[in-house]
């Protein structure tokens, strides 16, 4: 526009240039003409074409508006309605119109305050400008997250949504090591994703190595005592993100969103599959895939990522072609020292004739025979109960491994499962029931009126169950009646209703009158004897 000013102010200026730049802003001929004539009255004009001028009186949005809009999550019709009860209330002036706010709205706050005040933080940071971080070199930086795939998978019979843990390299885009767990991850399943992504011998190369950093998204599963020590072992820097951060570690996040589109949505038991009819529920004739051919579906498509997909920063090259061509060292680990660098760590045992006491249970091995009395080391893989991994604790030899002296067998686990299966539908139906309360429909403002009616003997017999629950009625009451008070005692209704008249209660006076009462149970004063009458006399 300043251009177009100058050629104006030399007499230069051609129609063909005015229409040209109303071909490039968007607008039509007669609005550049409009901009020109107003950048001559007003330089400021000309830094925002369009633009109406600020005057004293113009309406802009103040912190009252902010709250409202807010309050209505971007509603500008309601916050009108807002502000116009409170200027009748007399709480301040008497707003613009609709149209006018609408117009301060759109020029006071950006596209991410407008969102986020509709959307909350999530909208806002869809309006954000990122940086983009140098790519570096491979095994420079890894990223790694959890996903629950929107597909559902027969385990064992029940359909479950399974979980995938994977680490990825950020300068190369390849997918080092994937864990797939059908059920919520834990520190286990981050621990054989880092020895699938370490490891370089087949079938897990030729991606791999130790990294130089890893960053995770503050998860307990990456940040648990076991995974830190395997990262301090391997002496892998651990990058903890803020939470709610996922630009951060943006390499991850978009294999999370690329692997959807590109194999979840074309496989049965797809749970967001668009569904006929008006209840989009999931056919009932549909064949749901085994875990195993899930999980082998799924590390086929992480070969074909690595191998053959061209992920646009790589420009037109895969992941393989990459990491080949990156002619920086790769730090390798050995297998089995990888193997006891990822697992847990539980103590010094003494190796009996029983085998190593563990968590309450008995392990043997045939390498334990002859070695009983020594000192060793337990080391174990979360959540596997049925193996432990044992070390001289002197020495740090491998000794080998020890399993459950008295494992159950597949038929005893069976029938456990099922009758937890069965404990747990029964407590949900018994929950279930107890929360089915109905309630009458109000039509005016009242207390709320539980429904369901009784009639006078359902409510009998329902009371004459529940007496014998009571530890009132359980307390034979007929069988010690309490005492009365003394006369100038308040005694309440109820109680003087189980009391004997007859029989009162001395007023305790001091420790004579103590003692006799507690002597005599009955309430009466006890006859002295013939020496104590000739005291007395």
């Amino acid at each position: 526009m300043r251009r177009l000013l100058a050629l104006r102010r030399e007499g230069k200026l051609t129609t063909e240039q005015v229409r040209s730049a109303a071909g490039v802003l968007g607008v039509r001929e007669r609005a550049v003409w409009r901009w020109l004539a107003a950048a001559e009255r007003d330089e400021a004009a000309a830094r925002a074409p369009g633009e109406r001028t600020a005057y004293p009186g113009r309406f802009t949005v103040t912190d009252e508006v902010r709250a409202l809009l807010g309050l209505w999550k971007g509603n500008v019709a309601a916050v009108h309605r807002e502000l116009t009860a409170r200027a009748a209330r007399g709480e301040g002036g008497s707003p613009p119109s609709i149209p006018t706010l609408h117009r301060a709205i759109r020029r006071d706050l950006t596209p991410g305050e407008r969102a986020g005040l509709v959307g909350g933080e999530r909208a806002a940071r869809k309006h954000d400008v990122f940086l983009a971080r140098p790519r570096g070199w491979r095994n420079k930086v890894w990223e790694t997250d959890h996903m629950q795939v929107p597909v559902l998978v027969d385990v064992d019979g029940t359909a479950r949504r399974p979980w995938i843990t994977w680490f990825t390299d950020c300068a190369t885009h390849a997918i080092t090591g994937v864990a797939v767990t059908p059920v919520h991850p834990s520190r286990e399943s981050v621990l054989a994703a880092l020895r699938s992504a370490v490891l370089r011998e087949d079938p897990y190369g030729p991606f791999g190595g130790v990294p130089e950093k890893v960053r995770v998204d503050r998860g307990k599963d990456f940040l648990s005592r076991t995974v830190t020590a395997a990262f301090d072992l391997l002496d892998v820097t651990v990058e903890d993100l803020p939470a709610y951060t996922p630009h951060l570690k943006g390499t991850v996040e978009g294999l999370n969103r690329a692997v959807e589109p590109m194999l979840l949505a074309a496989l049965p038991g797809y749970a967001r599959q668009p569904r006929p009819g008006k209840r989009s529920s999931r056919p009932k004739d549909e064949v749901l895939l085994s875990f195993e051919d899930f999980t082998a579906r799924l590390l086929d498509w992480t070969r074909w990522w690595n191998t053959e997909h061209r992920p646009t920063p790589l420009r037109g090259r895969t992941p393989l072609e990459v990491w080949q061509d990156d002619p920086t060292p790769l730090r390798d680990v050995p297998a089995a020292d990888l193997w006891t660098f990822t697992l847990e760590d539980a103590g010094t045992r003494t190796l009996t004739t029983r085998g190593v006491r563990f968590r309450r249970r008995d392990y043997v091995g045939a390498w334990m025979t002859g070695q009983a009395g020594i000192r060793v080391r337990v080391r174990f893989m979360p959540h596997h109960d049925h193996r432990i991994e044992v070390y001289h604790a002197a020495t740090g030899r491998y000794l080998g491994p020890a399993g459950l002296a008295d494992q159950a067998t597949e038929e005893q686990v069976s029938a456990v499962r099922r009758a937890r299966a069965a404990r747990s539908r029964r407590l949900k139906k018994d929950l279930e029931a107890s929360q089915r309360e109905r309630y009458a429909a109000a039509t005016q403002a009242e207390p709320p009126r539980q429904l369901g009616a009784l009639t006078g003997a359902q409510a009998d017999a329902e009371l004459a169950q529940s007496a014998d629950a009571g530890l009132s009625q359980l307390a034979l009451p007929d069988v010690v009646p309490p005492a009365a008070p003394p006369a100038d005692w308040r005694t309440p209704a109820s109680l003087a209703a189980l009391i004997t008249p007859a029989r009162s209660a001395p007023r305790p006076s001091g420790r004579d009158s103590t003692a006799t009462a507690l002597d005599n149970p009955d309430g009466q004063a006890a006859r002295p004897t013939s020496e104590e009458d000739g005291d007395a006399s």
